[in-house]
């Protein structure tokens, strides 16, 4: 498999770009708009075409780049299927293994930051989205999501993982990349092993996050698959506009 792990600053998003060697097939996981001219170019110096884009949910912090890839190169929109985007090709469910060439991903429905939340593992990998980050885990206040939820689908699901199962998430705020099942289950200070449902919820409760200043743009365009606002105003142009030269993770 070839394998990259991008990173987009703003919204501190990590994208994965996995392809097969055998088919020069590819998927992105979670791409991001304004580092859409970036993937294009590492496909490229990689020899693969993009055959679909993968979210792992509707993102309220940044736009996907799911319909500008799909207008550029022709892949195909994949997505979760309880969500029930009009625009997505292929919808993802839990059971139903996702092929891009030779590579086969397994779905894994992890609710509780959003109601339609995705991971997606290949091997011993783990592409955990929001769900599961390193150190922490994603906000369940909008969206549908819930606290309960999130809590079973990390310690019932994804924990139920190999220990040596490796953590790539959806973002990390502090220059971090990988963890392990094994390091999150001992270290965790949200959902580590030794950490109850009821110490869960009052660490929730008391997080105090302010309201997503994107998310008013961002949901209602990632609805649409990628649709950046005609009224962008100047503080969020970051957001949507191409960047030149983006760092990679």
């Amino acid at each position: 498999m070839i394998f990259r792990q991008l990173f987009e600053p703003v919204s501190s998003t990590y994208t994965y770009l996995l392809g097969c060697e055998d088919t020069g097939q590819a998927v992105l996981i979670d791409p991001v708009v304004s580092t859409m001219d970036r993937d294009l170019d590492e496909l490229a110096g990689l020899g693969l075409k993009l055959a679909f884009t993968l979210d792992t949910h509707i993102h309220a912090d940044h736009i996907t780049a799911a319909l500008e890839l799909k207008r550029k190169t022709g892949c195909r929109i994949a997505s979760p299927a309880i969500d029930k985007l009009a625009c997505t090709d292929l919808g993802i469910e839990e059971g139903t293994p996702f092929e891009v060439g030779g590579l086969q991903l397994t779905p894994l429905h992890t609710p509780g930051h959003t109601d339609g939340h995705f991971a997606y593992r290949l091997g011993d990998r783990l592409f955990s989205g929001d769900a599961l980050l390193i150190d922490g885990c994603g906000r369940t206040d909008f969206q549908n999501g819930s606290v309960d939820d999130l809590f079973h689908s990390v310690r019932g699901k994804l924990f139920s993982l190999p220990d040596d199962s490796l953590v790539y998430p959806g973002h990390d705020y502090h220059d971090r990349r990988v963890s392990t099942i094994a390091q999150e289950k001992r270290r965790n200070p949200r959902l580590g092993e030794a950490v109850s449902l009821e110490q869960f919820r009052t660490i929730m409760a008391e997080l105090d996050l302010p309201y997503p200043k994107f998310i008013d743009h961002a949901v209602p365009g990632n609805r649409q698959c990628g649709v950046c606002p005609s009224d962008l105003s100047e503080s969020y142009r970051q957001y949507c506009e191409q960047a030149e030269h983006s760092p990679q993770g």
